[in-house]
């Protein structure tokens, strides 16, 4: 870049060759094409959306991502006056729907809707094409989902502090289960171990729906369900919830505590969902992105879809904090991964 002291006709003598004069340096073309395109983003950030806006939600259609992507597609079709599209893109654990998105234009029209899966992948090891810092552009977290610990009615603890006494006279005999390894809940009961000194036969399976099932039963002992899996058999009497994976009591069961008021001092396990941009997103769009999706989790009508799912709304995250957020949580995840020996199946 010229220095800011050279004059107008500096910058051009320097930009354009005299008539005779070799063809610029292959470098020089590479500055000036740079020094271009930098210059075209805002023009193409204020045109922006121009065509439909594709939002990628690498998990199932009527899960909580894929609740928190219509609702924030919703918004967004309406405020930009153009159609946002979201498209359910499965498999390999969130993988290949967040790769799709890292190998995407920088443009604005591809975007992510993920989860906490993405930090829990990279903290088990699971090989994966792409880094989520490196290859992604947070834009704003717009909820956060919490779990709840159930046990079967009939299991001889119905306390957090009953059911680590249980856990500890007869430990690596009782089991949790999981949505699979590497799940939200798989890692809530590693953490669980860890914090609370006690150890538990993890029995992973292909899906919350499976566990659940399993827990209702009495064929495994307790598991961190998500709550809006936990809340119809908790009010149905299936299960028995002991505690919230959250930092604050849910509004929905005001009544029951917190892991770490029933006696797990610093227990947090919430999952949060967020909206990631390509790397190289221009930041007037990022910025854009963040505005409205905090506009549309401001929304009455929005906020009652998710809490009726059991999810607690954000609408104050920035570009700049989800950022924070996500180096935190990968830094957490990975560190117990290590603790525990946690390896991908």
């Amino acid at each position: 870049m010229a220095p800011k002291s050279l004059k107008r006709r500096s910058l051009l003598s320097f930009a354009l060759p005299a008539a005779g004069a070799p063809a610029w340096p292959k470098a020089v073309s590479a500055v000036a094409l740079a020094a271009a395109t930098l210059a075209a983003s805002p023009l193409q950030a204020a045109d922006w959306p121009e065509r439909p806006v594709r939002i990628v939600v690498p998990w199932p259609a009527g899960g909580l991502v894929d609740i928190v992507a219509r609702n924030v597609a919703q918004h967004l079709s309406e405020v930009f006056k153009q159609p946002v599209l979201v498209e359910n893109k499965l498999g390999a654990g969130g993988a290949i729907g967040a790769d799709a998105v890292a190998k995407a234009r920088p443009d604005g029209y591809t975007l992510l809707v993920s989860t906490t899966a993405l930090n829990m992948n990279a903290a088990l090891g699971t090989p994966t094409p792409f880094e989520v810092l490196r290859d992604f552009t947070p834009v704003a977290v717009a909820a956060y989902a919490p779990s709840i610990l159930v046990v079967h009615p009939d299991l001889p603890a119905q306390s957090v502090p009953d059911l680590i006494s249980l856990l500890k006279k007869e430990p690596g005999k009782r089991t949790f289960g999981s949505a699979g390894t590497g799940s939200p809940a798989h890692f809530a009961g590693e953490l669980f171990g860890s914090l609370a000194g006690v150890e538990a036969i993890h029995v992973p399976y292909k899906g919350a729906p499976a566990a659940m099932i399993d827990q209702m039963g009495g064929r495994i002992d307790f598991h961190f369900a998500n709550a809006a899996v936990a809340l119809p058999q908790i009010q149905a009497g299936k299960v028995n919830g002991l505690a919230i994976t959250s930092a604050k009591r849910s509004e929905r069961l005001p009544d029951l505590p917190t892991m770490a008021e029933a006696g797990v001092p610093g227990f947090e396990a919430d999952q949060w969902i967020g909206l990631l941009a390509p790397a190289g997103t221009p930041e007037a769009i990022v910025e854009r992105l963040a505005s409205e999706t905090a506009a549309a989790l401001a929304r009455a009508d929005v906020q009652a879809t998710l809490a009726k799912s059991g999810m607690v709304v954000d609408g104050k995250s920035t570009p700049a904090s989800f950022r924070t957020y996500i180096k935190e949580d990968h830094d957490k995840w990975t560190e117990l991964a290590r603790r525990a020996k946690l390896r991908p199946q």
